[in-house]
């Protein structure tokens, strides 16, 4: 029984069961439960709500557009990526560590590293040590790093770096402490102890061993290129006198354009001696092997991946010490023609192509492995990594080989070698705890056009009436060297995600 309110409405009492409506008015009897009303666009609306949501996190990511990234994701994808990072406070000792890091950066620089490498160095270094607000500004030759903790007063410090040295052991080690760093072996004290044992250390080889690896590297290019053994004794003396000059006028503080121009003309005086005497030799080559001991390779390379990787200002100034380089190389042997010709010494038979019996490519293969060897030495690398720079260049000759046997032609084989020296050397230098650079640089001698470059200046010095063909070959060689850096940049590039970084070795090895 139901009892009514006062709106004339049925009200129900408590207590009393509602009775059910079933299908019919009045039926008494119970009916299914009813479901809830669907409108016919709801199921549609639903699926553009999805569609529209997942088409807006493709585009816009998952964070906002305006969010700044965090300066540690600027690891992924280096030597550094993954560091253990401390949580504990270190504002006490924030002016410490930057300092660390500053004297790292300027050690690296002076050594030879690129600005990618500089910076990520210092921030794996900063963040492993427990500062993750810090920003890294590089320039040609200056480093800044600042550091706006939560807090505490921002502290910006500044190095300029004015002296560069050839030291690829200091450059190995220094790479091998910032990964033990980022694994979480050392703390700040003990590597900064350790940075300063590295480089306060002499040189693995000494000085006469250098000297001795750079005349022999000249050697083994003229035998690469097809000279006989007077030209190979000849390019011997003339190396060993050329490093003598260069070490004085260093030590006389003279710059390096003149130091370089004084070496080049040198070596083009002895050859142009050595055709007075009538010694039979092919003064070309001797030239040629000379020239490519003087080219700045580790500075094309070093600009070239500072241009790839977004560091213009440093890559424009190496660029332009390396131009200045070649400037002075063309300016030494120009003026040491001239100066022969002046005096009555007969012009040289430049176009020696024809008359060149290379060796077959097994001699080849030993030959570049060689050439890669006394170069390492004379870049002083850790002895340890002389044997892996032998292997990559050899399996790179045979590269070059193969895809000039496939029709890439001599222009485009060595660029296919030269990325394969960039992919093996970051796989093959990451494993033994130092910077591809170590390796690649000494590898990729052997494939620069020295003879180009000789021919070219002197069909410009010399040679008025091949003014054009003089400027074509110049510019063809420095498309190659171009080339040959690029290459080596982007096979570098191409085995980051073959070639892990101790940090994410030892993320992988704590998950298995």
């Amino acid at each position: 029984m139901q009892q009514r309110n006062s709106t004339g409405r049925p009200r129900r009492i408590p207590g009393e069961r509602a009775e059910s409506t079933g299908t019919g008015r009045g039926s008494g009897k119970a009916g299914p439960a009813t479901k809830p009303l669907t409108l016919p666009g709801a199921a549609q609306a639903r699926s553009n709500y999805a569609a529209n949501r997942v088409l807006r996190k493709l585009i816009q990511g998952d964070a906002p557009p305006t969010a700044p990234m965090s300066l540690v994701e600027r690891l992924a994808g280096s030597p550094y990526a993954n560091p253990t990072i401390r949580v504990d406070a270190v504002e006490d000792s924030a002016r410490k560590t930057l300092d660390f890091a500053l004297e790292l950066a300027e050690s690296l620089f002076r050594y030879g590293a690129g600005a990618l490498e500089v910076e990520t160095s210092v921030i794996a270094v900063t963040a492993s040590l427990g500062l993750r607000n810090v920003d890294v500004d590089i320039n040609n030759q200056s480093v800044t790093i600042n550091y706006a903790g939560p807090y505490i007063t921002p502290i910006t410090v500044l190095r300029v770096v004015r002296s560069w040295s050839d030291n690829y052991a200091a450059l190995a080690d220094l790479h091998r402490l910032v990964s033990d760093i980022i694994v979480g072996d050392l703390d700040r004290d003990t590597a900064g102890a350790r940075m300063q044992e590295i480089t306060s250390r002499h040189k693995p080889f000494p000085r006469w061993a250098v000297r001795l690896a750079s005349a022999g590297f000249t050697t083994t290019i003229v035998l690469f290129l097809g000279g006989g053994l007077v030209a190979c004794l000849l390019s011997f003396v003339s190396t060993v006198l050329v490093t003598v000059v260069q070490q004085r006028l260093g030590a006389w503080r003279i710059p390096e354009f003149f130091t370089v121009a004084a070496a080049s003309a040198i070596i083009a005086g002895l050859a142009q001696v050595a055709g007075v005497a009538h010694i039979p030799v092919a003064q070309g080559l001797v030239i040629a092997g000379g020239l490519i001991l003087l080219l700045p390779t580790m500075r094309l390379v070093s600009a070239t991946q500072d241009a790839v990787n977004g560091f213009p200002v440093s890559a424009a100034g190496r660029y332009l010490s390396a131009m200045l380089v070649f400037a002075a190389v063309a300016a030494g042997i120009a003026i040491s023609l001239v100066v022969g010709v002046n005096m009555g010494v007969p012009r040289m038979d430049v176009d020696v192509t024809s008359a060149i019996n290379s060796p077959p490519w097994p001699v080849m293969v030993i030959l570049s492995a060689v050439s890669a060897v006394l170069i390492a030495i004379v870049l002083q690398t850790r002895p340890d990594l002389l044997l892996p720079t032998a292997g990559v260049t050899a399996a790179a000759y045979l590269v070059m080989v193969v895809a000039g046997w496939t029709g890439f032609g001599q222009r485009l084989a060595p660029a296919v070698a030269s990325v394969f020296i960039g992919m093996a050397a970051r796989v093959v230098a990451l494993r033994m705890n130092a910077p591809s650079a170590v390796i690649a640089i000494p590898s990729i001698m052997f494939m620069f056009p020295g003879m180009s470059i000789f021919q070219a200046v002197y069909g410009i010095s010399i040679e008025g009436a091949d003014l054009g063909i003089g400027a074509t070959t110049l510019f063809y060689a420095m498309t190659v060297i171009l080339a040959l850096a690029a290459g080596v940049v982007l096979g570098d590039n191409l085995a980051r995600p073959f070639a892990k970084g101790p940090g994410e070795r030892r993320r992988r090895n704590r998950r298995r």
